[in-house]
């Protein structure tokens, strides 16, 4: 059995975009970009900007599963430019403040929705 986890207040419903799904124990988080939550608007001035914002996204999404960023066991991070892998890491880095962080990869791609220049999904366990 799936469960719908919206964040609080998430608009999203009735369009094709499912922001995370719970199934077996686990939250399947979708790609997070730089869009401020229930907004067009994306938060682009720079690459930190960019990671920041999708880092909060990601954080309401599992707040709406219940969980916090010390159950993710799994994140993929996907750039448009390896050159911002670092300053990507780093801040990154900050939103896990107990612990290791989860395991993840970072990809450099070509092109992301939106024309944005970072996008992340992660695998939280609830159990």
């Amino acid at each position: 059995m799936k469960r719908t986890i919206r964040a609080a207040d998430d608009n999203s419903t009735g369009t094709p975009y499912t922001p995370a799904v719970e199934a077996g124990g686990f939250v399947f988080i979708s790609g997070q970009i730089a869009q401020v939550f229930n907004t067009r608007q994306l938060r682009n001035a720079n690459i930190t900007e960019e990671i920041q914002q999708a880092m909060e996204n990601m954080g309401a999404v599992l707040k709406g599963a219940g969980l916090g960023f010390e159950h993710l066991v799994k994140c993929t991070i996907y750039i448009s430019n390896l050159q911002y892998y670092a300053e990507v890491s780093r801040v990154y880095q900050t939103f896990f403040t107990e612990g290791d962080p989860p395991a993840r990869e970072t990809m450099g791609v070509k092109e992301l929705p939106r024309g944005v220049n970072v996008m992340i999904s992660g695998i939280a366990f609830k159990g």
